[in-house]
């Protein structure tokens, strides 16, 4: 035994010392991914629009699964404001009124630094619209864009024309935002357009090739 008394073979302990430590557990980011689907349900988009992106968005959630443990899904509608929604509430209810995209973003942005450690999550973040927007809104989208970028693995932006009879030519429709989009130099962000069922698979194939997993720091 150690001699008190004496102080023989004492050691001092430090204020430091008398803390209590203890190893703190962080979930790997390579093992984690949050999908964040954004969508326009503003009175333009309609029953035939809303099932083209929900067979987009299905596609994605599968391929996610399959490459991550932890994936969680998070819905944003927006219409000329943006709010997180069930799924339920994101593919059957609608809006009256116009479009502002960069609420969308805004709103995404927001969730992910309020839930989202992008040093802790894969992030992954993807719009399905029609090409609708009010004019005055497309600088400050353009801007939002570029910062969930700087956030998400890829961003993709899916604009969607049924009946459209040339895609991929930006003058068949009045409204387009993937010539605004057109901006955007990000290498991880991309867009597509979906005209018909048939371009729903070519279209998620083209995001998931741009797919750029970040190393983790």
């Amino acid at each position: 035994k150690l001699n008190a008394a004496k102080g023989e073979g004492w050691v001092p302990i430090r204020e430091d010392d008398k803390r209590y430590y203890r190893s703190e557990i962080k979930p790997k980011k390579q093992s984690n991914a949050v999908v964040i689907c954004m969508m326009d349900t503003s009175g333009s988009m309609d029953t035939t629009k809303k099932y083209l992106a929900r067979s987009f968005f299905f596609f994605l959630y599968h391929f996610i699964v399959r490459r991550y443990q932890n994936v969680e899904i998070v819905f944003v509608a927006h219409h000329t404001e943006a709010k997180e929604v069930t799924e339920e509430e994101f593919f059957s209810k609608g809006e009256s009124g116009g479009t502002y995209i960069s609420s969308a973003y805004v709103k995404a942005l927001e969730i992910i630094k309020e839930r989202y450690d992008v040093s802790l999550w894969n992030v992954y973040a993807f719009h399905c619209s029609d090409g609708d927007n009010f004019a005055p809104d497309n600088e400050k989208a353009i801007s939002k864009a570029k910062e969930l970028c700087e956030k998400s693995n890829l961003f993709g932006y899916v604009e969607i024309k049924p009946g459209s009879s040339t895609p991929g030519h930006y003058g068949y429709a009045e409204s387009s935002m993937i010539k605004v989009f057109a901006k955007l130099k990000q290498t991880n962000f991309h867009s597509a357009i979906i005209t018909q069922k048939g371009d729903v698979y070519p279209a998620f194939k083209k995001f998931m090739e741009k797919d750029r997993v970040k190393e983790e720091v």
